[in-house]
């Protein structure tokens, strides 16, 4: 089996590529910047969906890009040999699918119309499917969220605790990345929902992280109040903010059910926020 692998430089792209070649399977690992070839992994440089330099005939597809533009490439390309198709889009699509601000509900918006036109591009290719909807990503130190926290922090030596009572349920890379490969094996036809081993308040989850640091670092709560005058004061701020309050969880039913997959609880350490 020849995997494809678009977004294969990124976080969780960085767990999966070790664990298909552990299976002995060649990569056709694709990227927008250049590579060079390791054991088992051809790379190539190419950005979806116009970009792509055309791709010899491949048993899945796995892609951790943009959810709309790999569904619009795909339906272009439309391969012949029906590969497995594998993509991840985000929790995102229902968290933000309320949100007050205008660019997040945009956000959800144009991931649901990914998850869509994905799956009417498969079932018009008679490929087999699976969309993985992950939560808050970490581990592998290229995340958005808690690694800028984690390393501003280390820099600055104060790190900021936030208030808030909303659930969290952050899922390690690697945890997706074997989601993926048994996603491979087995498609679900379905987008699922996946979230890590563990449900935590949002501040115990940033104390975690604040525990987890090599270096000290003095803790600066931030109360509730003060996150409310911030909301009203910095509107960029007003969507994350808000969800402070809110559970962000995953129902992982489906996943352990369908892939067998059981993402492991949230226990950060120092290689997680160091490349």
């Amino acid at each position: 089996m020849t995997v494809a692998v678009f977004g294969a430089s990124g976080q969780i792209g960085h767990f999966l590529l070790p664990r298909l070649r552990a299976r002995g399977e060649p990569v056709i690992a694709v990227s927008r910047r250049s590579h060079a070839d390791g054991e088992g992994v051809h790379w190539l440089e190419g950005g979806l969906p116009d970009g792509v330099p055309a791709l010899p005939p491949v048993s899945a597809i796995v892609s951790f890009g943009p959810l709309q533009a790999f569904a619009r490439w795909l339906a272009a390309a439309a391969p012949s040999n029906a590969p497995r198709i594998v993509a991840t889009s985000s929790m995102s699509a229902q968290s933000k699918a309320e949100s007050p601000v205008p660019a997040e509900r945009e956000i959800a918006r144009q991931l649901q119309q990914g998850e869509a036109e994905l799956a009417a591009a498969c079932a018009a290719l008679g490929c087999g499917w699976t969309v993985l909807r992950p939560t808050l990503i970490y581990g592998a130190a290229r995340d958005k969220s808690l690694t800028p926290l984690a390393r501003r922090a280390m820099r600055m030596r104060v790190f900021a605790l936030p208030a808030g009572s909303g659930l969290r349920q952050p899922v390690h890379a690697d945890d997706i990345a074997l989601a993926a490969l048994a996603a491979i094996d087995r498609p679900a036809n379905r987008v699922l929902m996946l979230g890590g081993g563990e449900r935590l308040p949002a501040s115990e989850m940033f104390a975690r992280v604040h525990r987890s640091l090599p270096v000290a670092t003095l803790p600066l709560p931030l109360p509730a109040w003060m996150l409310r005058l911030a909301r009203h004061a910095v509107p960029r701020l007003r969507g994350p903010l808000m969800r402070l309050e809110s559970d962000l969880v995953a129902d992982n039913g489906e996943l352990e059910r369908l892939l067998g997959v059981h993402p492991r609880p949230f226990r950060p350490d120092e290689t997680c926020w160091r490349p």
